[in-house]
């Protein structure tokens, strides 16, 4: 996975939990992400068979020649949000034109980029991220990238009023996130059970949008204690109201699926705003034999 268990991984743990990757005649084993964990570089030394990621993942690995493969995208909309304080005159991404904003050095590459190519952002906005949230709760006029699924509950904790998040993804920000990748040469030699493992995955979703997510829910807390049960079920909220997993490609084609034309958008913009060589094959970064195949949303 792409970090500690938490909502965002409620597919697997309820395809998991419920028996469907056991249906499927598969034995899987989900192993925790963590911030020291470079889980492309895991899954190209073989070391993990599929990882989590986005479409910077398998982008970035074909650009240093390391033949990735997307092969489901399971996010529709990527939840990265910039967030604000109440009552400081921001209600749109274009409020935030000009404004201090504390951005990731990893994030300036992505979606970053994006804003500076499709929004007219400027890198004299940048101001270092420390990874905690004491300097915007310190702040008033404060901005910081955030993520939709956690700022109101996290950050507003501690301010008088819910603090102002905006979706990137309302904006045009096309990023697939909670994607699942591999080695061309691991899917090439295991076409079926990465077929039978995206079809469970996918059903293990359905579950959490549209049915009941308990499974899951005692999952990932059992996988970490640590994780707040309250937390989970904000997010989930959040993932069903704003249709993260429910639109986009998804309606047409089910859980996980991807089209070429949004490849196709996502990496024009993320070309014209230097972050990869037009001349990249970006095509051979993802494939919908896995991901498409199941219809519309069930």
């Amino acid at each position: 996975m792409n970090w500690y268990p938490q909502a965002e991984h409620c597919g697997w743990y309820q395809a998991q939990a419920a028996g469907l990757y056991r249906q499927a005649g598969l034995e899987v084993e989900l192993i925790s992400g963590s911030p020291d964990r470079n889980i492309p570089l895991l899954v190209a030394a073989g070391e993990l068979d599929l990882g989590m990621g986005s479409s910077f993942t398998t982008l970035n690995m074909v650009a240093r020649g390391i033949p990735g493969v997307t092969v489901a995208a399971f996010l529709q909309k990527d939840p990265q949000t910039l967030v604000a304080h109440a009552d400081q005159g921001v209600s749109t991404l274009a409020d935030l034109k000009g404004r201090p904003i504390m951005v990731a050095k990893f994030s300036q590459a992505e979606f970053w980029a994006f804003l500076r190519q499709k929004h007219g952002f400027s890198d004299s906005q940048l101001r270092p991220y420390a990874y905690t949230a004491a300097p915007f709760l310190a702040d008033a006029k404060a901005v910081q990238q955030g993520y939709v699924t956690e700022d109101s509950m996290l950050l507003g904790k501690a301010l008088a009023k819910p603090p102002v998040s905006i979706l990137l993804a309302d904006y045009g920000y096309e990023n697939y996130a909670s994607t699942v990748f591999g080695t061309r040469r691991y899917i090439d030699a295991h076409d079926k059970a990465v077929a039978d493992f995206v079809a469970a995955t996918r059903a293990g979703w359905q579950q959490c949008i549209d049915g009941d997510y308990t499974p899951a829910l005692k999952a990932v807390l059992a996988a970490d204690p640590k994780h707040d049960e309250a937390l989970f079920r904000f997010k989930m909220k959040q993932m069903r109201e704003l249709a993260m997993v429910k639109s986009g490609d998804a309606l047409q084609a089910g859980a996980g699926a991807m089209s070429d034309a949004r490849w196709k958008r996502f990496f024009d913009t993320m070309s014209s705003a230097g972050v990869y060589p037009a001349s990249l094959d970006y095509k051979s970064a993802y494939t919908l034999r896995y991901s498409n195949g199941a219809g519309a949303w069930r």
